[in-house]
């Protein structure tokens, strides 16, 4: 027979099997599972157990030495473990510890790697241990779970109870509570994210741990069940609370096996193969275009998504509920109670919290729901709501049915929450967070949860509503003028906020119903309006926003706004200065509420450029070409005058161009151009004027502003395109013009992710290096090759090209929708180089990982049909290239 010391390898290399062996076992059971929760936590604790086996054998098989105790802590702690979860134990040594027993408990973390268990141990003592949990919450929070695995029973149960006396439950639960809102704030205190992680975002089970951690320390139970019998939650909320945390947990154990290693975050490359593993499938791809109902053509991927934020949704609802009625009882117990101060016979306010009277108010009172949130807005020092508040709506979501929204009363309470002067955004977020808004708001519900898969948007779609109604809340607000100026300056003289408060609400509220959800929600917003007496001019206005709010942004980022007649056919469809100025609102506060990286200056500057123009065809003042030509040259000149150029220098490089250059190109562009060309001209006299690149800080205020004057060649524009993809920067708007002598006066607008701390150096690189990419017989470069982002992967554009010529036949307008990659205008140029298609205008659009390109084009192949087919085709095997 062997011994422990000799037969240690085979022993080890036996229980590593065992191990493994075990664990696949309770994979494949997780496996089995399907999207049946019921079964979940008795696999995780299968899985603990077998973990618990493992590492008493081996602390037996090592013969670890008697004084030394070992304890499971944190989520190990409680006895349940996922599958790739680390495995969180604490060695407890004696006060004066040997060095025999320290390199004993090295050996023993060492022989826990090699059998195959991804173990996260510390060593300390009794006294480190509570002097550890004194200054750090986390350690505290850690040894509250703390469970006897092997060593002295004794020993362990003595550092329960001296943790347990150390504690000052009251204290405990507000470092809790203050450690989740800093948790929550990493996560932009949403669980609607798109790639949410089912443990720490908002709605995760990391906000189920904490309810059960705060109620463990002040003693008031350990389960669900507990605290039901100890009043803190209603046998119903048990329930809830057992189910979403039954879903989180699979969903985080389903995660686990799919990845093969600990992943909590369910990425876009997860969610379809975890949909496939819950038993959902998507719709044929026949199907998935045609305009059916909204649960017909929901990716299998949407609604296992739309299941996680429900779940999220309502674990966010109770823990708040739970964690304030525990607080309340803590605070209780420590102080005297507070007074409640009446409000009304419904309601009163304690401690700046609004609190029903009794616990059954919504039950006999419905009207008294939407009341909540109107006096949340009028009274003055509330700052939310009780948890005796929240668990009266919790518990009357039944009440909020068909009637309810039919109800007069109702109506006309929401109107006045819509049409108060403050608290708009707080009130509609609250209503949101409790479940009100989309019980009675009814189609803003199937919003709630709604991926969008479309590459810009970052929130679901509810999340982008009220993202949206908070922009528009805040151009009327002043102490946010300074992020929206011009917003802010329009929105001063707009008599009624709340036209565009439900502008707001409606503008997206039909997406994921199949069909075009601009008209569909245009309709919604005209029952609303009816229903709720809106008068017809409001509610036409209303309407005209809501069906148009798309518009604007795509007149300004794709058609070419100095083309009088495109400016012409927008006022015709806007009709009034009124109308004009309530769509470039809602324009920017959609563009805004899409993700913090699609709005830019510059698309700031193309829609208020795009406004100013329409407000001067609406008021009649609109200039013909020739007068606005004029104009443009005298403050051109106005602009030189200040930087001392010669007499009648402009004129040599004015003379070679055209009206189009004047219209398309701002006074101050036209004399940055001049004051650099003139110059270049003047010497150059009658031979060749040398290639000229300048670059400056764009006036829009991000990026570089570059200038290109050389002699045109067939491939100038793919040679500036590999340029600018070799050095790294994004071309965000180009304007092409050719002079009448035959010199290309290209400009662009370009940015990097370096701005603006290095624009000098970055101006330098760019007048040195773009000129020797010009020369003719250099050779283009290759494109730059970059991975696609996991989103792109799993949510790929369906490559577009349209061509169509304009009214006049002369040049025709190309439009490209794609995934964004690094290179892609390139490549795209090179094709027209080939076709030798000349650039007029291109309208770069970059909507977060997705293009939407327009350009101006014209060249003979264009006249040909073959011709046409021919660069379609070469044109999307560029775009569709992995």
């Amino acid at each position: 027979m062997q011994t422990a010391a000799s037969g240690e390898p085979d022993l080890l290399a036996s229980l590593r099997d065992q191990h493994r062996q075990g664990k696949a076992e309770v994979l494949a059971a997780i496996e089995a599972l399907g999207g049946r929760s019921a079964g979940v936590h008795r696999c995780l604790r299968r899985l603990a157990g077998l973990t618990d086996r493992t590492l008493r054998q081996l602390w037996r098989t090592l013969g670890m030495p008697r004084p030394l105790a070992l304890l499971a802590v944190g989520g190990y702690g409680r006895g349940e473990l996922f599958p790739y979860s680390d495995v969180d134990v604490l060695v407890l040594l004696p006060a004066e510890a040997t060095e025999l027993q320290r390199r004993a408990v090295e050996r023993f973390v060492g022989a826990c790697w090699d059998v195959g268990l991804e173990i996260g141990s510390s060593a300390r003592t009794m006294e480190e241990c509570l002097h550890e949990a004194a200054c750090d919450i986390s350690v505290q929070t850690a040894l509250l779970e703390a469970r006897w695995l092997a060593g002295p029973r004794a020993r362990a149960a003595e550092l329960q109870r001296r943790v347990q006396q150390a504690l000052d439950p009251l204290a405990f639960c507000r470092a809790k509570q203050f450690e989740m809102q800093q948790r929550h704030q990493r996560f932009e205190n949403t669980p609607y994210a798109l790639e949410p992680n089912c443990k720490e975002s908002p709605g995760g089970l990391r906000d189920l741990h904490v309810i059960l951690w705060v109620a463990k320390a002040a003693g008031l139970g350990r389960t669900w069940t507990e605290l039901a019998r100890r009043g803190l939650a209603t046998a119903h909320e048990a329930r809830q609370l057992r189910a979403n945390e039954a879903l989180l947990s699979l969903i985080r154990a389903r995660l686990h096996v799919l990845a093969r290693r600990r992943e909590d975050r369910l990425v876009f490359d997860l969610q379809s193969a975890l949909a496939s593993a819950f038993g959902l499938e998507s719709p044929p791809p026949a199907t998935e275009g045609r305009e059916q109902t909204a649960r017909r053509v929901r990716r299998a991927s949407e609604r296992l998504m739309r299941r996680y934020y429900w779940a999220a949704k309502a674990v966010t609802q109770l823990n708040q509920i739970l964690l304030l009625n525990i607080r309340e009882r803590l605070e209780h117990d420590s102080t005297h109670p507070t007074q409640l101060r009446p409000i009304n016979e419904r309601f009163a306010e304690r401690d700046g919290m609004l609190e029903v009277v009794r616990d059954d108010l919504y039950w006999h009172e419905p009207h008294a729901i939407l009341e909540t949130f109107l006096l949340y807005q009028q009274i003055p020092g509330i700052k939310g709501l009780s948890a005796r508040t929240l668990r009266a709506l919790y518990n009357a979501r039944p009440v909020m049915n068909a009637a309810f929204r039919r109800d007069p009363v109702n109506r006309r309470t929401f109107m006045q929450i819509l049409q108060q002067p403050q608290g708009i955004t707080h009130a509609f977020r609250l209503m949101n967070q409790t479940s009100v808004l989309g019980r009675y708001l009814w189609p803003f519900r199937h919003t709630v949860g709604q991926m969008q898969h479309d590459l810009f948007h970052v929130y679901t779609v509810d999340q982008h509503i009220l993202m949206v109604l908070r922009n528009v809340r805040r151009f009327f607000i002043p102490e946010h003028a300074h992020e929206y100026p011009f917003c802010s300056q329009l929105a001063a003289g707009w008599d009624k906020p709340w036209i565009l408060y439900v502008a707001a609400l409606f503008h997206d509220i039909a997406k994921g119903r199949g069909g075009d959800h601009s008209e569909l929600g245009a309709r919604d917003v005209m029952i609303f309006a009816r229903q709720h007496g809106i008068a017809r001019e409001d509610a036409e206005l209303i309407r005209f926003l809501v069906a148009e709010h798309l518009t604007m942004s795509q007149v300004a980022q794709r058609q070419d706004t100095s083309d009088p007649e495109v400016v012409r056919a927008f006022a015709r469809r806007v009709g009034d200065e009124r109308r004009l100025t309530g769509l470039y609102l809602l324009t920017v506060a959609d563009i805004r509420g899409t993700s913090p990286k699609v709005w830019n200056g510059w698309k700031a500057r193309l829609l208020e450029d795009l406004y100013r123009a329409t407000l001067r065809v609406l008021g009649g003042g609109a200039p013909d070409p020739h007068a606005e030509v004029e104009a443009r040259k005298r403050e051109a000149l106005a602009l030189l005058a200040l930087h001392a150029l010669p007499h009648q220098a402009h004129v040599a490089l004015w003379g070679r161009l055209d009206v189009g250059y004047f219209m398309r190109h701002s006074a101050d562009e036209i004399a940055w151009h001049t004051r650099h060309l003139s110059r270049a001209l003047a010497q150059a006299g009658a031979s060749a004027a040398p290639t000229v690149v300048r670059a400056r800080l764009s006036p829009v205020g991000e990026g570089l502003q570059v200038m290109v004057y050389t002699a045109d060649q067939p491939d100038l524009f793919a040679r500036i395109c590999g340029y600018f993809d070799q050095a790294g920067f994004s071309i965000l708007d180009a304007k092409i013009h050719t002079t009448a002598d035959g010199y290309a006066l290209d400009t662009f607008q370009v940015a990097t992710e370096t701005m603006p701390q290095h624009y000098r150096e970055l101006v330098t690189l760019v007048e040195s290096g773009l000129p020797a990419a010009l020369a003719p017989q250099a050779a283009l470069p290759a494109p730059a090759r970059a991975r696609l982002s996991r989103r792109m992967r799993s949510f790929p554009v369906l490559p577009r090209v349209t061509l169509q010529p304009d009214e006049r036949g002369q040049r025709w307008l190309l439009s490209i929708s794609a995934s964004d990659r690094k290179g892609l205008l390139y490549r795209i140029a090179q094709v027209f180089a080939r076709h030798r298609v000349q650039l007029q205008l291109a309208k770069i659009t970059t909507l977060g990982e997705r293009v939407e390109d327009t350009f101006v084009v014209s060249g003979p192949a264009l006249h040909v049909t073959r011709e046409q087919a021919q660069l379609t085709q070469d044109l999307l095997e560029v775009l569709d290239q992995p």
